[in-house]
């Protein structure tokens, strides 16, 4: 079948008008931040008496902290109003705050311009919890990792196109801050018209009362956010990628002179590779996942943070070019290798992010979600912050920029290891989106039959032992097998089937007490409004044909109330997780990524579901693709 793809969005009035608004917002923070950052560092401007070297490392203190302040009224803020319109009085007030910045440049004031980068920062804390909070209001469950991805590839490309904009208006001679400045405000006048294209996004919680004590309410809104186990540490993953992030972004800098002994066009060409690399991982999101929030991308993000991270340390050339170029390097295959190490660092980063904000999304409470995305800037600004005197202290024991780099990618590793620890569903999902990308190539029709909420019961013909991990790779909703329980302790597979929260069952003659759990279970589930599936031939096929299906669905069915959707599994047969020609993965494997279908019939009203029945449909959506 084939999807509209997320490019489709630019095209829709429910998300273009974000975007750019977006856009146009990251765009002028770094145009009008890189300006004034290199007038301090190439034209002298100073404030109070202070040099280049105090004034610099302040500017990114400025800018965080309102979001240390700030944050939480902005959650509160983007729950109470509605969003579309509070985006244009925050655009408004970024046009003020450009109007103040142009005095700043043509006066040379830098205690007008360091104000402005206060209120920028406020500005971007405002809008922040709004621009995520309001894409799962705009788009549908599908289109949100889609959306994500353009958000984010977007943000990075805007970073990347402001900072070098911002340097070239800058270094105009005799006529520099009079560009910069018509640049800056021209546009916050541009994002405050896309912004007045945005639909409406009404409040979530209109009668919400904002509590002004900052203390109080990030105390509130952390506290909030823990009880979600998922969310809370989603959160913190993504606050860890920061954390990464800035080390190494902050370090490049240093890395392109000290180390290679490049030029500024040098750094400039290291930035473009590591931002570029972040927006093409965003954007292969959604393909890499089937147009779902797919969170076993995370995992395999923080393998190749660490990996390329590891290899860059020795990958950088230990004898430097004296006054290299970033074309000499383009032109020197030994900095190649290092180059790509740079972009796929930022391509893995890219899988790490945005299925993280699509979960934060997802999973919180609408009611809730504006504060979450606040509880995120805190989080966010705090690992920021943090990132420096740990950088510092390493670097003071001895450690050089590239040891610096290796030890963040090292401790990447441990981070890791104890978030998937706590989290044991990241890894889960990774194993399943590893053992269904590698194995098959997976076709999906129509599946839209399956609700996409309330509770609902599978039922699918069992052909091998990846048949789970199959359905749980092409579905959107979490689902609760029920299962033969031979199969649930098959080794590796059985820490899947225990994350996803399976169900082992035994034939009433075999163990009476473990079938009775496992009907009160499953009526648990769908009391909670899940998606349960179940194999109802009680065993894998023999000979390719399906058996017969036993009459525990009906009385499953009639329990519960639940809808049942056929599935039927096409293409599984004969391979290595089958039983044909012998004992399943006892044999050569004869055939890898071979393309395999999972097929879904309309669903069947509980009342008039009968096991015959529901075999003859499935068999029917089989047919002869076994």
């Amino acid at each position: 079948m084939s999807h509209p793809s997320q490019f489709d969005l630019l095209t829709k009035r429910r998300f273009l008008p974000l975007f750019l608004t977006q856009f146009l917002g990251a765009f002028n923070d770094n145009l009008f931040k890189n300006a004034f950052q290199v007038m301090i560092g190439y034209y002298g401007l100073k404030l109070a008496g202070w040099d280049k070297d105090v004034i610099i490392p302040a500017l990114g203190g400025v800018f965080i902290l309102p979001f240390f302040l700030f944050s939480t009224l902005a959650g509160q803020l983007a729950e109470k109003f509605d969003k579309a319109t509070l985006a244009r009085y925050v655009k408004t007030l970024e046009i003020v705050i450009m109007l103040l910045a142009a005095l700043g440049f043509t006066t040379r004031s830098a205690g007008i311009l360091m104000l402005c980068l206060f209120l920028m920062g406020t500005h971007s804390t405002l809008f922040g919890p709004l621009k995520y909070s309001i894409l799962p209001q705009y788009l549908v469950e599908t289109e949100l990792l889609g959306g994500n991805a353009l958000v984010e590839m977007g943000t990075n490309v805007a970073i990347l196109t402001g900072q070098i904009a911002g340097t070239i208006l800058i270094s105009q001679q005799g006529i520099g801050p009079t560009l910069i400045s018509v640049a800056c405000v021209g546009v916050a006048i541009f994002g405050l018209c896309t912004s007045l294209a945005m639909p409406p996004a009404p409040p979530t919680d209109a009668k919400l009362k904002i509590d002004w004590n900052i203390f109080v309410e990030t105390y509130r809104i952390i506290s909030h956010v823990r009880q979600n186990r998922t969310v809370f540490h989603s959160l913190l993953g993504i606050s860890w990628f920061w954390f990464f992030g800035i080390v190494y972004l902050s370090q490049l800098l240093s890395f392109s002179s000290d180390v290679l002994h490049g030029d500024e066009s040098v750094y400039t060409w290291l930035i473009t590779l590591f931002s570029l690399g972040v927006g093409l991982g965003s954007l292969l999101c959604e393909r890499l996942s089937g147009r779902k929030v797919e969170i076993g991308l995370v995992p395999f993000g923080s393998i190749g943070l660490s990996l390329f991270g590891i290899d860059l340390f020795f990958s950088t050339p230990q004898i430097p070019h004296a006054h290299l170029t970033w074309l000499q390097m383009l032109h020197s295959h030994e900095h190649w290798h290092m180059m790509a190490d740079i972009a796929l660092l930022g391509v893995f980063g890219g899988f790490f992010i945005v299925p993280l904000y699509a979960l934060v999304q997802l999973r919180t409470e609408p009611a809730y979600r504006s504060r979450a995305m606040a509880a995120n800037n805190i989080l966010n600004s705090f690992f920021m912050v943090l990132s420096v005197p740990i950088s510092v202290i390493i670097m003071k024991l001895g450690a050089s920029i590239p040891m610096l780099l290796l030890i963040v990618s090292l401790m990447n590793i441990a981070v890791a290891v104890y978030v998937y620890g706590l989290q044991p569903e990241f890894l889960m999902r990774f194993l399943v989106w590893i053992g269904t990308h590698t194995l098959y190539r997976v076709r999906h029709a129509n599946l839209e039959q399956i609700p996409d909420d309330g509770p609902c019961i599978l039922v699918c013909n069992h052909v091998s032992f990846m048949d789970a991990l199959v359905l749980a790779g092409a579905i959107r909703r979490p689902v609760r097998f029920v299962m033969d329980h031979n199969i649930f302790k098959v080794p590796v597979l059985n820490f899947i089937f225990r994350t996803a929260g399976a169900i082992p069952i035994a034939p009433a003659k075999e163990d009476p007490g473990m079938k009775e759990r496992a009907f009160l279970k499953v009526q648990e589930y769908l009391s909670q409004g899940e998606v349960v599936c179940i194999f109802p031939e009680g065993k894998i096929t023999r000979d390719g044909e399906m058996n017969p299906f036993k009459p525990g669905v009906e009385e499953i069915a009639q329990r519960s109330g639940a809808p049942v959707v056929p599935l039927a599994l096409r293409g599984l047969w004969g391979s290595f997780f089958s039983r044909k020609d012998g004992a399943a993965m006892l044999k050569m494997p004869r055939r890898f990524w071979s393309q395999i279908e999972v097929a879904a019939a309309a669903p069947v009203p509980a009342a008039t579901v009968k096991a015959d029945d529901l075999r003859a449909t499935v068999l029917a959506l089989r047919g002869d693709w076994k």
